[in-house]
């Protein structure tokens, strides 16, 4: 019986911890960086803490400034909005990006992400953007 109890215990700790991406209310949810209301969806972002909690970013920007300022907060995972999908979140660390040129995001973090390399390299080439990694992003 104990041994049950026990395992019981482990999976509610698990289940009530890991958490998928939280779709963003656009014009309702604000950006826990900027407290800006989240307008655009093509550019905003998401993280979420070991503890289940959901930061949400109207900017890739904001996102990382946030991560930066909050080294000690332990990071489950990293959402981004798919440019090509207005308001549908990616993981970030499987997404492709391209940044600078003549892309304009909400808080000039001027970075766009999509699902796949071939996507990333049409929308390099339209807004004479180079590439980036999520490790640069990051870093």
């Amino acid at each position: 019986m104990k041994r049950l109890s026990y395992i019981l215990i482990l999976f509610l700790s698990i289940s009530c911890t890991t958490k998928e991406a939280d779709p963003i209310k656009l014009n309702s949810d604000g950006c826990d960086f900027c407290k800006m209301k989240i307008a655009d969806g093509k550019f905003g972002a998401e993280l979420i803490t070991t503890k289940g909690r959901i930061y949400k970013f109207d900017d890739i920007h904001c996102m990382i400034n946030y991560h930066k300022e909050n080294l000690t907060t332990n990071i489950q995972s990293f959402y981004i909005h798919d440019f090509n999908q207005n308001n549908v979140l990616i993981p970030a660390e499987n997404a492709f990006y391209v940044k600078g040129g003549e892309i304009s995001s909400p808080m000039r973090g001027n970075i766009i992400a999509v699902k796949t390399e071939e996507e990333a390299k049409k929308i390099a080439l339209k807004y004479n953007a180079n590439p980036i990694s999520w490790s640069e992003i990051i870093k």
